[in-house]
């Protein structure tokens, strides 16, 4: 969609454009203009029907008549406002003539024609003769209004917003306008409808089954805008103006209204409103987060134009907004060759640098500039993305929001988009032009390339008139060049580099240190967050600023804390490397090198991990050596630190407990959150313990300082399982994905980096388990409808898939040569398959549930813990029951082996710790 899609332009002859911008439309009068001077032999010829707006800082009279132009009366103009009480041709007029006596009239649209205004700057009276209210009707309300006009621009702002105030608390919602008088209302408050350089107040009202906006003017079409609910496909909160009181919806494709923007007073009022819609019965909206979206574009399932637009709608930017406009990058440098060959890099832009740094020398001086600077320091006086900006690209399609813009004129000529190779040499050079380009360029027809002659944009210096804008050579006509600028969009250079402009625009180098190191410091007032306006009370300093938001353009919402990911560059599965989270090509390098290296070394990783498992000799003669009851409820999981001195566990009662087994006494318990925990995991250098929550996060518990470092939203729904491998993080929920992340543990006291995305697997129901193998490579994972797939971590591509069970998967496990693995259900079978084949080589109905197995690693034993509170020992080979021996009473729903050791809990929170009997206790 674009902004030119909204209706405004395609309303009568008066639109809100004509007014100031923000400027607020309140009554409509019918009248009879007598221009001066009209006497009554001529008063038929010279009179003009029409209508009498009044506006918050003008009088806007609409003749019927088209050639005659719209006549507009700035009420800051204006030196006196009065019932007129002489003879007006007939006594049928007493009480209906008012005057108006004004040192500026402005007109517009003579003949129709969009073109500049004409200012006349003499004094002069207008007649105005009412034809069916009385003068005492209009005329107090446009002296009111002619007061605010006198005053200071911030309190002649706040007495409008107590006169709009006064006459919003007056105006009720006509319930008459309800679709079905028998919805339920569930929210009724006042708003603005945002539009291009307009906003219009209004009613809004949210049913059961609809969402209302009934303006308190006549410029919609409609009287009232009615949206289904059950059309609605996205709800999102918008910052409008630096505020967060805006509320975008979007509807379905075939939806009578397919979209609006609205404003509320206050940012509590607009979470209600959005909290609102989000608890109504018949939405359906679509959902798909950040994370759904980044994995869609990686693997080619998104074009690289629809994933930057994602971004943008992510980040606040909106048609709706001139001052959040959507941004898209330059590509394509070469506008003067006669063919485009996209597979010539030097065709393209260095997208790891911003436009202003694109030319060595001009940034240069600015670097300079900025060291001399005091605080707030910045490298651009001005943004990439402004109202201004973006309407000059579209000034030919647009230009009564042009007008609107730019006090009533056009731009110079010979400044305005003439040229494709002239403006990008400009973005260049210019020594305050910094401009990046807008989703026009890559999407559409490309009208907004051609002149049809509705605007008189006048002539040039080399006589010619404003026409069609010039193309590049390798271009045909307009619609090709869309479609090469979109073709270079996504090209295999765009895709390859793109991300380094995310991180330029929506990320980590947007702001603070990284935005110094990569050239890319704007003033500091286009920053969210930068000025709180509702904490400003002088209302001209507020003004003030406002006006300074709207010229200076705002930069979008940070989206990302660390690197953005590439894309995939190559078709089907791939060797997986973590060359997408890292910042440097040598550290890219090496780290590629090393998960090479992990995979190759699968042998000798499996043989290191020999010495820490149990031998048959041990299994065979495990009993307990000490019982603990932590917790309140069930033990999700177990770890012991390597040194086999200190247990860490968590629960579904909502804590992490540390027990020194060497002091026999609990030495931590920490409340993790609000909702039970899953399972955990300690990092090798122990010094961090990894937990996953119900509440969708993975928390980063620090030993050493006994506090939560960091917090991750991994998911959409409750974290059921956590492993970790090789620097590779891998977390499994019930929102039917697991995910694979980046977590290095830092060596460095004081400095923690948590994880970095970099994939997702998607299943088709919750996954309850997962296991992983030595080298991180080779991943199952069960799910709650009995699924158990295989997949290639490298990659992010399923092996194979299988249905397993009629119920839940409980527990799988993976065989150290990778060879088999275990899975065991709800409906008490215990099943072991061939990982290469997927055959079923043992399947056992055991009457009563395992609840979790560890696979050990120097033998083929498989331990497991069970419903009848038992710690069983499996042969994998000979699917033979080696040993059971209880220790619980309850089931046993965690397991973790460990050298020579081996420990249990279960669900009534009672630990265990196993020891062959020969060992010492």
């Amino acid at each position: 969609m674009s902004f030119i899609e909204h209706d405004i332009a395609d309303q009568e002859r008066f639109n809100l454009l004509l007014l100031e911008p923000g400027e607020i439309y309140f009554e409509d009068y019918s009248v009879t203009y007598f221009p001066k001077g009209t006497v009554k032999a001529d008063k038929e010829k010279r009179s003009q029907k029409g209508h009498l707006k009044i506006c918050s800082k003008s009088v806007v009279f609409v003749p019927k008549v088209l050639q005659f132009p719209i006549l507009k009366l700035p009420l800051k103009s204006v030196t006196s406002v009065e019932e007129w009480s002489g003879d007006l041709f007939s006594r049928l007029d007493k009480d209906k003539v008012m005057r108006i006596t004004s040192n500026v009239a402005v007109k517009m649209k003579e003949n129709n024609i969009i073109g500049p205004y004409s200012f006349f700057k003499e004094a002069s009276d207008y007649t105005f003769q009412l034809d069916y209210v009385s003068v005492d009707d209009c005329l107090p309300q446009i002296c009111q209004l002619h007061r605010a006009s006198t005053l200071p621009p911030g309190e002649q702002t706040a007495m409008i917003n107590a006169i709009v105030l006064s006459r919003q608390s007056r105006c009720k919602f006509n319930t008459s306008w309800l679709e079905d008088l028998y919805e339920k209302i569930q929210f009724e408050t006042q708003g603005d409808r945002i539009l291009p350089l307009v906003n219009n107040p209004g009613r809004i009202m949210l049913t059961c089954k609809r969402l209302y906006f009934q303006p308190f003017n006549n410029i919609e079409k409609v009287p009232v805008i009615k949206i289904r609910l059950k059309d609605i496909s996205r709800v999102i909160k918008r910052r409008f103006l630096l505020r967060q009181i805006g509320i975008e919806i979007f509807c379905k494709e075939g939806a009578p209204c397919s979209h609006i923007y609205l404003s509320l007073p206050t940012s509590k009022e607009r979470d209600d409103l959005y909290g609102t819609i989000l608890d109504q019965k018949e939405l359906m909206l679509e959902q798909s987060s950040q994370d759904d979206m980044m994995i869609k574009w990686q693997s080619k399932n998104l074009s690289n134009f629809d994933y930057l637009m994602y971004l943008n709608s992510q980040a606040d930017r909106s048609f709706c907004d001139l001052t959040q406009y959507p941004v898209m990058p330059w590509i394509v440098t070469d506008f003067i060759s006669s063919t485009l060959d996209l597979a010539d890099e030097k065709i393209y832009r260095d997208l790891g640098k911003p436009i202003g740094a694109l030319n060595e020398e001009r940034i240069q001086k600015m670097r300079e500039r900025y060291q001399e600077m005091p605080d707030n320091k910045f490298l651009y006086g001005s943004h990439y993305s402004t109202p201004g900006y973006v309407l000059f690209y579209l000034a030919r399609i647009a230009p009564e929001y042009v007008l609107c813009l730019q006090n009533g004129k056009f731009d110079k000529p010979d400044r305005m988009f003439n040229s494709l190779d002239d403006t990008w040499a400009n973005c260049l050079e210019g020594a305050a032009d910094f401009k990046e380009l807008i989703p026009e360029f890559f999407e559409g027809k490309g009208e907004f390339l051609l002149n049809k002659g509705v605007s008189n944009f006048g002539i040039r210096q080399d006589g010619q008139p404003i026409g069609d804008v010039k193309l590049p050579p390798w271009a045909k006509d307009h619609h090709d060049f869309i479609d090469k600028m979109r073709a270079a969009l996504e090209s295999d250079f765009a895709s390859e580099n793109i991300h380094h402009w995310i991180d330029l625009i929506f990320g980590y180098k947007q702001t603070g240190e990284e935005a110094e190191k990569a050239d890319n410091v704007f003033y500091y007032m286009t920053y969210e967050g930068a000025v709180n306006l509702d904490k400003i009370q002088d209302p001209n300093e507020r003004a003030r600023i406002e006006i300074q938001i709207m010229e200076f353009g705002q930069t979008p919402k940070r989206l990302f804390k660390k690197p953005h990911p590439p894309r995939f560059t190559k078709d089907g599965p791939r060797h997986y490397s973590f060359t997408t989270v890292s910042s440097s090509s040598q550290e890219n390098e090496e780290i590629e090198v090393k998960a090479e290296q992990s995979v190759q070394s699968a042998e000798s990783s499996v043989a290191s991990s020999v010495q820490s498992c149990l031998s048959l000799e041990d299994i065979s003669a495990l009993y307990v050596t000490h019982q603990y009851t932590l917790h309140k409820s069930g033990v999700t999981g177990l770890q012991l630190t390597e040194d086999g001195c200190s247990i860490f566990s968590v629960s579904q009662d909502t804590m992490l407990k540390m027990y020194s087994l060497e002091d026999q006494r609990q030495l931590r318990s920490f409340n993790v959150s609000n909702m039970a925990l899953s399972s955990c995991l300690v990092m090798p250098d122990n010094k961090t313990i990894v937990v996953g929550s119900w509440d969708n996060f993975v928390y980063f518990y620090s030993i050493e300082f006994g506090r939560i470092l960091d917090a991750l939203k991994a998911h959409d729904d409750a974290v059921s399982s956590v492993i970790w491998k090789n620097n590779i993080l891998i977390t499994a929920s019930w929102d039917s994905t697991s995910k694979i992340w980046q977590f290095t543990p830092s060596s460095e006291l004081h400095r923690f980096d948590s994880a970095v995305f970099v994939g997702q697997l998607d299943h088709e129901s919750g996954v309850y388990c997962q296991d992983v193998d030595e080298t991180g490579s080779l991943l199952v994972t069960g799910t709650e409808e009995g699924q158990v797939v295989i997949w290639n971590v490298g990659s992010l591509y399923p092996i194979a898939e299988m249905r397993a069970h009629e119920g839940s998967v409980n527990a799988v496990g993976i065989s150290s040569d990778c060879r088999k693995f275990i899975s065991c259900g709800s409906d008490c079978l215990l099943k072991i398959f061939d990982v290469e084949t997927q055959t079923e080589m043992v399947v056992k109905n055991l009457g009563y549930q395992i609840h979790c197995v560890v696979w050990c690693n120097n033998l083929s034993l498989i331990l497991c813990g069970t419903d009848l509170g038992q710690l069983e020992v499996w042969d994998g080979d000979k699917a033979t029951l080696v040993s059971a021996v209880k220790g619980h009473s309850a089931p046993v729903t965690s397991l973790e082996v460990r050298t020579r050791c081996v420990l249990t809990g279960d669900k009534e929170g009672k630990i265990c710790v196993w020891k062959p009997m020969w060992q010492d206790s």
